[in-house]
């Protein structure tokens, strides 16, 4: 018998095992702490072992109380970051494609896979106001952007035979840090990025904007593209895209939106996201706002005949060789991966078991939970809002008193202690010089009462500052 087989009963006992642990998880999430009280000391010695010679078997699952113990569990109090809740039935659809390991690369390594994915992202496009885009599921936005950057480079200043020329990428000081990577990765260089002011809103000036194309093209530059954002990541400002998009026409540019936090919030607002429709490429996550598993990224894009230029590269060991109707397409060759797990089978079964219309549900209920703390920050005279809120994030700070320096000082020991409470868990961002708090709603377990102790916890762990000082 191979050393690594494993038999179907024990496979089931072990898959029993699991499963009871992830619906024990499940079913205690209300009473759960938002962060765990642990450190990085503790959780070095919990997992420092020397590599098992001989296996443990079942044993070997024994040390997975310590995982859940350590980890930062997905309850409805978490408002950190722009990180999804991790919907239950999508899990399971990421348990079945790892016992499936279809390796997504064309329809003839994986005929079921890549014919799902394809359908996942025809039903995303068209969700998100976008028919007829294709694209193809990637590990996050941050892939995402790099993908159709790289396209928006071989489009309009080609480079993959002879190397990559200088060409100016626009776009606002918010916009997601995997831009700068994107752009230095390509060989463009962090220089490349011209910054464009933005309004009072966090938004980009579109008359801002002709005026540095008006500036570049006077002096020589080359200009490539325009990345607008459909929901900074730190305030959720939305670009003035149609104006962006016809900025972008009028000055041959290619327009990529990376809407990874923001864009879906087009399933309930579409009024907020006019222009979308006008990019040449757009990067949403899945595992933000639509509640998927990590990981699950999406490019979205126009034209595949770029996509193909910019990554087709095939050597005859890989070469497709089918020819019926759907068997000749291949992932490979319109995107950077070669190898690619089954990340649409999740999207895929939550959809079909839920429905577009619950997640849209889920979307306007944290839309509604952004504006009820907003809303409750307004009404606490201890409280301020430090951006609006335009989506689902809320950044706001406890007022103090002082310099700015030190009300930022007490913002951020405010925010530590609000951790180490358990009971909410926020993160941060800078507004203007100043440290906001920051909640972001995209859980699609909270519920009101969970918004409202986020004042309690903040006012809390402010008063409890003020009594040690």
């Amino acid at each position: 018998m191979n050393a690594l087989h494993v038999s179907s009963t024990e496979f089931r006992a072990l898959a029993e095992r699991v499963t009871q642990l992830a619906a024990d998880l499940y079913e205690g999430l209300d009473g759960a702490r938002a962060y765990p009280q642990t450190t990085g000391a503790q959780t070095q010695r919990a997992f420092d072992e020397p590599v098992p010679q001989q296996g443990l078997k079942g044993a070997a699952l024994d040390a997975l109380t310590d995982v859940l113990q350590m980890s930062r569990l997905p309850t409805p109090r978490f408002f950190g970051y722009v990180l999804g809740s991790g919907e239950p039935v999508a899990a399971l659809g990421d348990l079945l494609a790892s016992v499936l390991n279809q390796n997504v690369t064309a329809w003839r390594s994986a005929p079921a896979a890549v014919a799902i994915e394809r359908q996942v992202v025809r039903w995303i496009a068209g969700a998100l106001g976008c028919p007829g885009f294709t694209g193809s599921l990637c590990g996050g936005g941050s892939a995402a952007n790099l993908m159709a950057l790289a396209m928006a480079r071989e489009a309009k200043l080609p480079a993959n035979e002879a190397g990559a020329r200088p060409g100016v990428i626009y776009c606002s000081g918010e916009v997601h840090m995997s831009i700068a990577k994107a752009v230095a990765l390509l060989g463009l260089g962090r220089r490349s990025l011209h910054a464009v002011p933005v309004d009072g809103q966090a938004r980009m000036s579109a008359s801002a904007l002709e005026q540095a194309i008006a500036e570049d093209r006077a002096a020589g530059r080359e200009r490539i593209a325009v990345v607008a954002s459909a929901g900074t990541v730190s305030t959720g400002a939305i670009d003035p895209l149609e104006q962006i998009a016809q900025i972008c026409a009028a000055n041959d540019l290619w327009l990529h939106v990376d809407g990874a936090y923001g864009a879906l919030g087009a399933l309930v607002a579409a009024e907020k996201y006019r222009g979308l429709n006008r990019a040449d490429s757009l990067s949403v996550d899945l595992h933000k706002w639509f509640y998927q598993p990590v990981d699950c990224g999406l490019l979205l894009f126009k034209d595949p005949a770029v996509a193909r230029a910019t990554f087709s590269h095939t050597e005859d060991y890989a070469r497709v060789i089918d020819s019926g109707p759907g068997e000749d397409f291949a992932f490979f060759e319109e995107s950077l991966e070669l190898s690619r797990r089954f990340r649409a089978l999740k999207v895929w079964l939550s959809l079909r078991y839920h429905g577009l219309e619950a997640f849209r549900a889920a979307i306007r209920a944290d839309l509604e939970h952004a504006r009820q703390l907003g809303d409750a920050i307004r009404e606490c005279p201890q409280l301020e809002l430090l951006a609006p809120v335009e989506l689902s994030a809320v950044c706001f700070r406890y007022r103090g008193s002082g310099s700015q320096a030190d009300v930022n000082q007490l913002n951020a020991a405010v925010l530590r202690r609000v951790i180490e409470s358990g009971r909410v868990y926020l993160s941060n961002a800078s507004i203007a010089g100043a440290f906001a708090l920051r909640a972001c709603f995209v859980n699609h377990r909270s519920g009101s009462s969970d918004v409202s102790e986020i004042v309690a916890e903040v006012l809390k762990a402010a008063r409890s500052i003020g009594m040690q000082r």
